[in-house]
């Protein structure tokens, strides 16, 4: 197949791949979370059949425990988060209003410490703050707009699980089945583009998981235990959104010191140590987690994941947002490749014989 066919045939596959997320994408949401426990849990199973264990009895045992892990997680933490999430949204007028006083005060010696006093006045902070309360809000409304999440509800919780168990079950036979389609001709590219693929997207997905939930720990106890309000649900939220690089560390470090300096000013000791313990978080997961969990060879650089996540999460909605690191992946891979060929052919190269 000629570069200029190959181009065409992604193309073409890409617009598929648009259409099929437009169109489907009110229903798209339990079947796309069973295909993310199919490709984490997959290993596992892989692992469980290797000793003996029949592949649907391995795929039993990794969803039922999956199943009663998180109905125990929901009953303990889901009444603690719940009673946090709604005393965290009334206090956050008084937060916001503590807020704007001490950065209008231009009395503050910190303030004239650094040359800033008379800077800030009300309605400047005001308008700081309205601004980005609707931008958060307009992208709220469009992941819950795109994705129905409180209507998928029921479907998350019944279908979900059937997808991940049969997806376990069957994976082999998907694999393999999706191999023999591909042309005898081009079956050696097609399996090393999908093993590149698979290694980006396991890379970043699995080791990434793996790094957001260590992460929301580690904030979410060391948060409460520094006596910070709301901790636990900050450091869970810090963890999750730590899935998008430097905004999810910087979104969680804003919003705790936010908080902080609106309970603890005028008590600087206990304000730096909210902030030294997202520069531990940050120090860990740069120096330990992401290096033994995720890897070098990702090859999804920071600022192409972030812009992924934003547009298919505004395009999408919710499965637009789960969708976009593996498709942001395969983009990658796949661009490579045609960048690859592109210098291989005679329209880079002039050679016509």
């Amino acid at each position: 197949m000629s570069f200029e066919r190959q181009v065409v045939f992604w193309f073409a596959a890409l617009a598929a791949l648009v259409f099929c997320l437009w169109t489907l994408g009110d229903i798209l949401l339990p079947f796309v979370v069973g295909m993310a426990l199919a490709y984490l849990f997959a290993p596992v199973a892989n692992r469980l059949e290797r000793y003996g264990m029949p592949r649907m009895v391995a795929a039993c045992l990794i969803i039922g425990v999956f199943v009663l892990a998180f109905v125990v997680l929901a009953l303990v933490f889901a009444p603690i988060i719940g009673g946090q999430l709604a005393s965290f949204i009334q206090n956050v007028p008084g937060y916001v209003q503590r807020l704007q006083t001490l950065l209008a005060d231009s009395n503050s010696p910190w303030l004239r410490r650094i040359g800033a006093e008379g800077l800030m006045d009300d309605k400047a902070i005001g308008d700081l703050v309205s601004q980005g309360m609707g931008w958060l809000t307009t992208f709220i409304r469009s992941l819950w707009s795109g994705g129905r999440t409180l209507i998928s509800i029921f479907s998350l919780a019944v279908v979900t699980p059937v997808v991940a168990f049969y997806l376990i079950c069957d994976w082999a036979r998907m694999l393999k089945a999706i191999d023999g389609w591909v042309p005898l001709p081009h079956r050696g590219t097609v399996r090393q583009l999908g093993r590149e693929i698979d290694a980006a997207i396991a890379g970043f997905v699995r080791g990434q998981t793996a790094v957001c939930l260590l992460l929301g720990s580690f904030y979410a106890v060391s948060l409460s235990f520094a006596g910070l309000n709301f901790g636990l649900l900050i450091g869970l939220v810090s963890g999750i959104i730590s899935f998008i690089p430097y905004v999810g560390s910087m979104t969680g470090l804003v919003l705790s010191l936010g908080v902080a300096v609106a309970q603890f000013w005028p008590d600087w000791s206990a304000i730096l140590l909210v902030f030294g313990i997202f520069m531990v978080g940050q120090f860990i997961e740069g120096n330990v987690l992401a290096p033994k969990l995720v890897g070098e060879s990702v090859g999804l650089h920071p600022v192409w994941v972030i812009f992924a996540m934003f547009a298919f999460g505004y395009l999408f909605g919710f499965v637009g947002l789960l969708l976009a690191v593996p498709l942001a992946a395969a983009i990658r891979v796949i661009a490579s490749f045609s960048l690859r060929r592109y210098q291989q052919s005679p329209l880079y190269t002039g050679d016509r014989s």
